[in-house]
């Protein structure tokens, strides 16, 4: 059988070689490919940034039935429509291609990957924290692929556990934890997610969710809003970035309010008020009845609606504040390796 080749012209054929090599020089490499930045946010604080939000438990001795439960709100008609990316037509819950997580828990547990549910301080993907929120707030924002860096504890205060340095007397151990626990996932990014391979990390804003315990104290709360700018001044002289963006969340399920004030105070001192924002959060505080932990007012009461809208709106906060910094005379902003 004879088979009938075309044959182009030697003109032809000179062309498309021309038309080859130019497509070759110019396609994405596999080195481009991974070239670029990831944008990477400092998550921190203590139990409420752990995340005690449940996902979907629903035993009635434990979880009040599922009342309040992360699946029990995305079940309602109403919200189908706002939060339907969470999950897929079959109910399971989404992975992110393009948002990541490092966390190592205060139980020594590990927990690395693609931004879904599971990121809480608890084994197994029954539990969120502000997380979920966040990473789809930012991943939803930006091309470039997101790495959440979170660092918390429970029962960890400001006033001595994350003491920061200008605040004088004995540097918190929580806070040097905190930066140790940052640096060393920066440095491992390429072997811990190697869709980032090549990618150069860049510090773009740090989160703060803390509070309960500095509230509990008399003495804490009344030095909560200088040791909070002192904070805020640490950690952009420790990351060479005095316009590093921070975002504060209001400690909302807290029902003094002269300690929610004090937060506020401290995020609009004149030395840390430029790139600073303070989100109120009471407004997601939900009924005890009416959520999974009836005897958690300190975690929301197990909420997974209120830890997914708290960490929505922390999240839009720092996309506004990213997003100003992105201004054509924005000042340069320095890499994280």
């Amino acid at each position: 059988m004879r088979v009938m080749l075309h044959v182009p012209s030697a003109a032809r054929l000179v062309s498309l070689i021309a038309l080859l090599v130019m497509a070759l020089l110019h396609a994405p490499t596999a080195a481009a490919a991974a070239d670029g930045i990831v944008r990477v946010y400092l998550l921190a604080g203590q139990s409420n940034m752990e995340g005690h939000g449940v996902v979907d438990l629903f035993d009635e001795r434990d979880y009040n039935g599922g009342r309040g439960t992360l699946a029990r709100f995305l079940d309602e008609p109403a919200n189908r429509a706002e939060w339907s990316d969470l999950r897929g037509a079959d109910g399971a819950w989404t992975v992110r291609d393009d948002v990541f997580v490092s966390y190592l828990t205060a139980h020594g547990a590990r927990k690395d990957g693609p931004l879904s549910v599971g990121f809480g301080v608890h084994q197994g993907r029954h539990h969120i924290g502000p997380e979920l929120g966040i990473g789809r707030a930012l991943g939803d924002a930006f091309a470039e692929p997101v790495l959440l860096v979170k660092t918390a504890w429970g029962g960890k205060s400001l006033a001595k556990d994350f003491r920061p340095p200008s605040a004088g007397g004995e540097v918190g151990p929580f806070y040097t934890q905190m930066l140790a626990e940052y640096r060393e996932a920066i440095a491992s990014i390429d072997a811990r997610f190697p869709g980032l391979k090549g990618r150069t990390p860049r510090l773009e804003g740090v989160i703060w969710f803390q509070g309960w315990n500095d509230a509990c104290d008399k003495e804490a709360t009344k030095e909560y809003a200088a040791n909070l700018a002192h904070l805020i001044c640490d950690l952009r002289k420790e990351f060479a970035d005095p316009a590093l963006p921070v975002v504060v969340g209001e400690t909302g399920n807290w029902d003094g309010e002269d300690f929610r004030a004090a937060q506020r105070a401290g995020c609009e001192r004149a030395e840390v008020a430029a790139g600073t924002k303070f989100v109120p959060t009471r407004a997601f505080l939900r009924k005890a009845e009416d959520c999974p932990n009836t005897g958690h007012g300190h975690h929301w009461y197990g909420s997974g609606e209120s830890y997914l809208r708290i960490g929505d709106a922390l999240g839009r906060a720092m996309r506004a504040l990213v997003e100003g910094r992105s201004a054509p005379d924005a000042p340069a902003r320095p890499v994280t390796r």
